[in-house]
């Protein structure tokens, strides 16, 4: 079973790591990129996703480190 999505959000003093449905932040960082690898580290470990969130909190890119329900075809 895959563990839980990471989230990359932004909060009043950088970045933050948050792992879906936690109450808190797994980790802070200065940078969104920082916070980017740690979550990617995270969900590669869990075989889960990134949601990386932009500064008006809406998802702008998901990376899936998992087994994928529907893989493309290709």
């Amino acid at each position: 079973m895959a563990g839980k999505n990471q989230h990359v959000v932004k909060r009043e003093e950088g970045w933050a790591v948050r792992g879906e449905g936690n109450g808190r932040d797994t980790s802070h960082h200065s940078t969104q990129e920082e916070a980017a690898a740690a979550a990617r580290e995270i969900a590669q470990n869990q075989k889960s996703e990134v949601l990386i969130h932009g500064r008006d909190g809406r998802i702008r890119e998901r990376d899936s480190y998992g087994n994928d329900p529907y893989p493309p075809k290709g």
